[in-house]
Parts: C-alpha cells; structure tokens; sequence
C-alpha cells in the first residue's frame, strides 16, 4: 500500500543519513522542505520533495497536510509505563513537605510500587500497560523503552518484562525492554544489600537471559540506593549475559557514576539533574548518550539537566519522560519538549532533535528511526495547521497534534 502526504507546510528532520548523533552545536541544524510530499511504501518512507517536483502516482492514497508539518515522531527511550497502580498518596506528601528520599524512608517510593506490582497478576499488569502505551501513541511516541524495576522479586521482574514482551509483540512500534533489578533494595534485604545483589546477578540476570526478555541492564547509581562498586558488579554481570548498560545516574548526587558506566561502554546515561566538570570530560570521547528528564524534574521540583553546559561541552543530548508512577506520571513527550525550551533554554531546534534522531540512538534504532530518511520506517506526526515548529514547544500543554502514524498507518 502506497500513501502520500500533499501540500505539507513543512517536512521537518530531513536528511540523507543519520551514521551518529547530534553534537554540540549540530543540534542548532533542523533541515526542512517548504512545500512538500513524502510517499510512504510497504511502511518505509520511499520518497519526498517538493511539491513543485512531485511526480505523478497510481494507486495512492492521499493525505492532503495543507498548513500543516510533518516530522518524525517522537522517541521515548527512559520510561517505566509497566507498573501496577498509583501513587497519587506520595504526591500529596510531598506537597505536604516531604522529600523523595524522605518518603521512601517511610516505606513509600520503588518498594511502595513492589509491592502493588507484587500482588498484581501478569494480565491485569499488561491491560494497564497497554493503555498506558495506546495513550502515549496518540500523544505522538513511536518508539518506547521500557524498564522493569517495579518487581525486585525474581518472579515479579520477570513477569514486568513478560509484559513488556507482549506489548512489543501486540503493538508495531518499536519496543525496547531493559532489567532493571537494581532500582531499589527490597524491605527483606534492608541490611544485606550485598545478598541482594547476588541474588541479582546470579539467579535474576541468567533466567532474564535464558528467555530474552531485555536488550539493556540498568541501575540505580545514587546515594542510598547502589553505589559506583555496586554498578560495576550489575553492569559486567549483565554484558555478560549481552546486555548493554542503560542506567540512572546523577539524580542527586554526583558520585562518579559517569564515569563508571563510560567504562562500561554505556548506550545512555539518564538524569543528569547533577553534573561535575569530570562527567562531562568522561562523556566527551565515548558512544553514551546523555538523556535529560526535565519532566521529572518538574514533578519532583528538583534542578533541571544543565542542557546548555552539556551543548557547550560538544556533547549530544537526548530527551525523555521517565514515565513512572512516583517521580513522573506522565508520558508526554510533547511537554518534554516544551519543557526543555522553557527550563534548560534549549532551542526548539535542539530539543526536536534530542527527541527524534538522538533519542533514537539512545535506542539503538537510529539507523531505522528519528528522521526523514529514504528506507527509514515510517513513524511519523502530522500537526495541526499551525504557524510553526516552533509553536509546538511555545504553546507548552498542548500537543497540536493531527495524526500519528506508525508504519505508515493512521493510529
């Protein structure tokens, strides 16, 4: 089936290849069309123009994108969208004066999600997913990763990544799914971290392995949860078993996490609300991507990822939600964005790109995924008739979306 978008105002994110990610100031550069078409085959993109070049065609559908943009959709590659429940209680604590650190304390935060998860079937875990996704999907996300985390029992982590199989198997975009045992130490453990551990990496690692149900290993680097040693003994048993680290690091405190996931030759390194002079030197020459969660850091009012001290720096950035339960109930990329113009002075141009091409690389999908390319799957958003991109970010709680598509069909 053949589809073509006519008359669109504006073809954003085109390029003849994506090899890398965005550095520095490369992210300042959003090449467009004015006027133009883009074909869609087989659900690739097979060919665009501008419509003053626009051959003739049999056989197509057409979308007629008068006033209207189209751009690759977004990629969200820092989520927990599998998790049973809400926790609406801890928000009205922290509104009462409680920090996260300080409700966790009390047997609140990661454990409070282990436990509901815990006693949630693996069906009703998935429904509430999957709405979750479909949600997400209208919103404009075409690609998702997802962590387990929310288990932190052997049977409970793997039945998170159970599920996050079946939605990867039950929906087109793409799915990535990373373990994340190592997000908090259980209650039963609360004195013996390093029991916990093995249990991690000797029981929890093999069996995630043994059925292929994670791509990435992830963990928590923050003081009062896994230190540097600990993320060294998680990252090696993972590569191990071939999964490549993904982890959250300088939430609160800078402790060398960095560093330690460089040398592990990390695909990301997410949060970034804490940086130091040395992080950023031991990004400078690696393959990791940072990937800043400004939406977090609205919720929880903590500092933002310093983007500009990054972009400065010549390093790429990528952007995310972190959707979860706790720390951010939200998965709208189309605030993320919004977010890092107004909070981290990004550019529109910057922030689109940290949310298509570089967050495609934070996923290892960005050689099908984040631009307009010939051969690249067509995962694509059609705005709203609007003035501008840069609307999209200005006008921050709206998404101005007309359509998504994945795969070139209509969801």
């Amino acid at each position: 089936m053949k589809t073509i978008f006519k008359n669109i105002k504006q073809l954003v994110q085109v390029r003849e290849e994506t090899l890398k990610p965005l550095r520095g100031s490369e992210m300042k550069e959003l090449p467009i069309i004015d006027n133009a078409w883009l074909l869609v085959e087989d659900g690739k993109i097979a060919d665009f123009g501008k419509m003053q070049d626009l051959p003739s065609f049999e056989g197509v559908s057409e979308v007629d994108a008068s006033g209207k943009f189209l751009l690759p959709g977004w990629i969200d590659s820092h989520t927990h969208l599998v998790y049973a429940g809400n926790r609406e209680q801890e928000f009205i604590d922290r509104i009462n004066g409680l920090t996260y650190e300080e409700i966790a304390e009390k047997g609140g935060g990661i454990v409070n999600s282990a436990i509901k998860l815990q006693e949630t079937s693996e069906e009703e875990l998935y429904l509430q997913s999957a709405r979750r996704l479909e949600e997400v999907m209208k919103m404009g996300t075409t690609a998702i990763e997802i962590k387990s985390g929310y288990g932190l029992t052997t049977a409970a982590e793997l039945k998170m990544l159970r599920v996050i199989k079946k939605l990867k198997e039950n929906y087109k975009l793409p799915v990535k799914a990373t373990f994340l045992g190592a997000h908090a130490i259980p209650p039963e453990y609360k004195n013996d971290k390093d029991g916990y551990l093995d249990l991690l990496v000797n029981e929890m690692i093999p069996k995630v392995a043994e059925e292929g149900l994670a791509e990435y290993v992830d963990i928590f680097c923050e003081k009062g949860y896994f230190s540097v040693e600990d993320t060294h003994r998680v990252l090696e048993a993972g590569q191990k078993y071939g999964l490549r680290p993904k982890i959250h690091v300088n939430q609160f405190n800078a402790i060398s996490g960095i560093k330690a996931a460089v040398a592990h030759n990390a695909l990301s390194v997410d949060h970034l609300e804490v940086m130091e002079p040395d992080d950023l030197d031991a990004l400078e020459d690696s393959g990791t991507m940072p990937v800043a969660l400004p939406s977090c850091s609205l919720f929880l009012g903590i500092p933002y990822s310093p983007a500009r001290q990054i972009l400065d720096a010549g390093l790429p950035l990528a952007l995310a939600t972190d959707y979860n339960p706790g720390s951010t109930p939200n998965g709208n990329m189309n605030l993320v964005i919004s977010l890092a113009c107004i909070k981290m002075k990004m550019n529109p141009e910057e922030a689109i790109n940290a949310a298509t091409i570089n967050a495609a690389y934070a996923m290892d999908i960005l050689d099908t995924h984040g631009s307009i390319t010939k051969g690249k799957a067509a995962n694509l958003i059609l705005t709203e008739e609007i003035p501008s991109y840069g609307f999209m970010p200005y006008s921050f709680g709206a998404n101005h979306i007309h359509s998504v598509y994945i795969n070139g069909k209509n969801v």
